[in-house]
């Protein structure tokens, strides 16, 4: 087997086992369950947001010190904290356990920009696409997979809540001896660089900007991040698609975090939950959309239609939370969100494309690195504002969906005012000629 490939599928196995946690889809109802017996209130207000303040706040150092430690020790200590946060979901109770367990929570989500940026340290560029294919692939059989397994065993009784999280631990200890077998990386790509010759060097940088003569190491890591970072934001393009995509990180991960309380509250105590179909379903139309996004015919792709589309995406996925927030049948609620979570994955798929078309090689981590930062900042001060106890609104759960679907609205109306411009424009360089 051709070393790329090997690589490729220790990689796989890793991101299907680490994404096997059947334990997801039921995780509000087991807080509120008698194992820890704390309020809906509590867990909105006093627990989740926690996690979501870790995350940003991890982030921003795991961001700094992956390239420089190249990867691996990273991954692995990814692995080490999803086997501390489910030892804590299952061997702790109290409200200040849940909200240790959130902070181990942020460095086990904050690890993943080492897995994904794996990758491009370790694999000849030739090779990207497929194995970025490939690990998506694995990742999202993962998903499908737990959820599935999790709603067939709740829905037969075979398995209490205490017992899914029993099998996602499991997982994470499997994950983390798997960490241990990704081959070290002995290069990176800004701290640890090959020595490159002149010309290697001339197409490491943007516009074939003349290159730094720097000795020191960590000075020419920076040279080259300041370098990949203004050639990227210098580009009005790149800008608008990654205000897109921080927006959709931002309201992707709020809602999936706070979902299962909303079915909660439509629900009721006695209503039978189908969580884990849900995310099954949603986890294989999203890898179909995803993979549909693919093919859309380049004419398609020019400036002018992606706004629109974007700008009609947006609006649907905000109709759709509404829906989803409004109505008092759980099942349509299921639908909102369904739909919801289909656009998410068609439009982010899309996006992703669209930015890395206008970025050199080099960068997609560091500009996908810091489109995501921007969005979990964004979260941040979202949660603050809508959810926290302490925060601005404090706002019930409908409340606080209310409010996202109102944004994905707003997120409409603001590219349509981009395809405006581009019209405007097109009509002063018309009238100018």
């Amino acid at each position: 087997m051709e070393r790329w490939k090997l690589i490729s599928l220790i990689l796989c196995i890793f991101g299907f086992l680490k994404e096997f946690r059947p334990s997801e889809p039921f995780v509000f109802q087991f807080l509120t369950g008698p194992w820890h017996n704390v309020t809906v209130e509590q867990v909105v207000q006093d627990v989740f947001p926690i996690g979501t303040y870790s995350y940003v706040a991890q982030l921003v150092v795991v961001f700094l010190i992956t390239d420089y430690f190249r990867y691996k020790p990273l991954i692995i200590a990814g692995g080490l904290a999803g086997t501390t946060v489910w030892s804590l979901f299952v061997w702790t109770s109290s409200l200040r356990a849940l909200q240790l367990l959130e902070v181990f929570y942020g460095t086990y989500m904050a690890a993943d920009i080492a897995y994904w940026t794996y990758i491009y340290a370790k694999v000849d560029r030739k090779h990207y696409q497929k194995v970025t294919s490939h690990i998506r692939s694995a990742t999202q059989a993962g998903r499908f997979l737990a959820a599935t397994a999790s709603q067939t065993v709740i829905y037969y009784g075979l398995m209490d809540y205490l017992g899914l999280h029993y099998l996602s631990l499991a997982a994470q200890i499997a994950t983390t001896v798997w960490a241990f077998l990704l081959p070290p990386v002995p290069k990176s790509l800004y701290f640890h660089r090959q020595e490159p010759t002149a010309d290697d060097e001339l197409r490491a940088l943007p516009n074939n900007e003349k290159p730094p003569n720097i000795g020191s190491t960590c000075n020419r890591a920076i040279t080259l991040l300041w370098s990949h970072f203004k050639a990227a934001y210098s580009s009005f393009t790149v800008i608008r698609y990654s205000l897109w995509y921080s927006l959709a990180v931002c309201f992707y991960y709020q809602i999936t975090s706070y979902v299962q309380a909303l079915w909660s509250t439509i629900g009721g105590p006695d209503t039978v939950l189908w969580n884990g179909a849900v995310e099954a379903i949603l986890t294989l139309m999203g890898s179909l959309v995803a993979l549909l996004a693919g093919f859309v015919p380049p004419a398609l792709l020019t400036v002018k239609p992606t706004l629109f589309g974007l700008a009609a995406i947006a609006a649907l996925e905000g109709a759709g939370l509404l829906v989803a927030t409004a109505t008092s049948s759980l099942m349509v609620s299921y639908a909102g969100y369904t739909v919801f979570g289909i656009l998410h994955s068609f439009a982010i798929t899309l996006v992703s494309s669209e930015i890395a078309k206008h970025i050199c090689d080099d960068s997609f981590a560091l500009i996908f690195g810091v489109n995501t930062l921007v969005g979990l900042v964004s979260q941040t001060l979202l949660t603050i504002a809508v959810v926290d106890s302490d925060g601005w609104l404090a706002l019930d759960v409908r409340g606080q969906f209310t409010v996202y679907g109102i944004a994905f609205l707003t997120i409409g109306v603001l590219f349509v005012g981009f395809l405006l411009g581009e019209f405007y424009r097109a009509r002063r360089t018309e009238l100018s000629s």
